[in-house]
């Protein structure tokens, strides 16, 4: 077998198993997830180093955006229930960060290299989002349900109350917050 072949026959193997493509088994608990993935642990304590954001509020954002599915996507919308015309949003990567605020990010903050599907970006695009949202909006770090409104609703929708006439939203931003109180729980009692 030729070098070149080798080469490249070694380059897709390792790019075939370098994806989280897949959920971690065991979401319900946090010291699961890092010990599955620690990358993402190393992630989020440099978001909460450099941002402040607990590391336990970015994990149960991550939940309820992506799964801490990588490459996450909203659904194809179909029209006449066979015909596909596209996806509901342009949310893609962990955090499910629409284009538009991507690349306000990137300008801001991430640089052009910067990429939602890389745990490492997605939590500080987390970290850097949550606090202009707490310097617009007054929320704090910690309130993972109100910054769970503000992420999904946007800081203007956030401010206008526009969460007010979903109760579904207001149920998912009761559970996130709930997720971060276990996450928490877990993760202190994983360390040790």
């Amino acid at each position: 077998m030729s070098r070149l072949l080798r080469t490249a026959l070694v380059l897709l193997f390792v790019a075939s198993c370098g994806g989280d493509s897949k959920a971690p088994r065991n979401l319900d608990n946090a010291c699961s997830i890092i010990a599955q993935r620690p990358n993402i642990y190393r992630a989020m304590k440099r978001t909460e180093r450099k941002w402040n954001v607990p590391v336990a509020v970015q994990m149960a954002m991550v939940y309820q955006e992506s799964k801490f599915i990588r490459d996450a996507r909203t659904p194809v919308k179909y029209v006449l229930g066979v015909l596909p015309m596209g996806r509901q949003s342009s949310a893609y990567g962990y955090a499910q960060v629409l284009d538009g605020t991507w690349k306000e990010y990137q300008r801001d903050e991430g640089g052009r290299g910067a990429r939602r599907t890389d745990i490492k970006d997605a939590t500080d695009f987390m970290g850097w989002y949550m606090n202009e949202t707490r310097a617009k909006t007054g929320i704090p770090l910690t309130d993972a349900r109100n910054q769970y409104l503000a992420y999904h609703e946007g800081r203007t929708g956030y401010l206008r109350g526009s969460y007010k006439s979903k109760s579904w939203l207001v149920r998912i931003a009761d559970e996130v917050n709930a997720r971060a109180i276990l996450y928490q729980r877990q993760l202190a009692a994983c360390r040790r």
